[in-house]
C-alpha cells in the first residue's frame, strides 16, 4: 500500500517509518506510530484475564512494518484476508493513527451510519 504523501513525511518524521499494523474488530487495520502502538501495547497487556480474547484481536494480530523508500507499507496476506482487502484501499487519518479499509466496506459501513441518524451524545455538536 502507498501511504500519501501528505502522511509519508509526517511518518518519517515522526517514527523514520517504523510503524505497527493491527486487526479491529470493525472490519478494519490499524496503522500506529511504533512509539505510540508500544504505549497501547503496554495498556493492553495489563488487561486483565477477562479481557484475554481482546488481547489475542489486538496483540495477537500486531506486525511490525516499515515504510520502503517510496513510501509504501507491505501489508501481510492473514491481515489483508481478515479485513478484506482487496483492490481499492482507505488510509483514514484518525489523530494518534491511521484506519486502513477496503474502499466498498468503507462506504457502506458509512452508508449504515448516515442511516441511522447522529447518535444522542453528538446531538449538542456542530460545525
Amino acid at each position: 500500500m502507498a501511504v500519501p504523501g501528505r502522511h509519508r513525511d509526517a511518518l518519517q518524521v515522526q517514527c523514520e517509518g517504523r510503524l505497527t499494523l493491527t486487526k479491529h474488530p470493525h472490519g478494519c487495520l490499524l496503522l500506529f506510530p511504533r512509539s505510540v502502538w508500544e504505549a497501547h501495547r503496554t495498556q493492553i497487556a495489563a488487561w486483565p484475564m477477562s479481557a484475554r480474547a481482546w488481547q489475542r484481536i489486538f496483540l495477537g494480530n500486531a506486525i511490525d512494518v516499515d515504510m520502503d523508500g517510496s513510501g509504501r507499507l507491505l501489508i501481510a496476506p492473514e491481515l489483508r484476508t481478515a479485513v478484506g482487502l482487496e483492490k481499492s484501499v482507505m488510509l483514514l487519518g484518525m489523530g494518534s493513527h491511521f484506519e486502513i479499509w477496503d474502499a466498498a466496506t468503507l462506504a457502506k459501513q458509512e452508508a449504515e451510519t448516515v442511516a441511522g441518524g447522529m447518535p444522542d451524545v453528538l446531538s449538542s455538536f456542530s460545525f
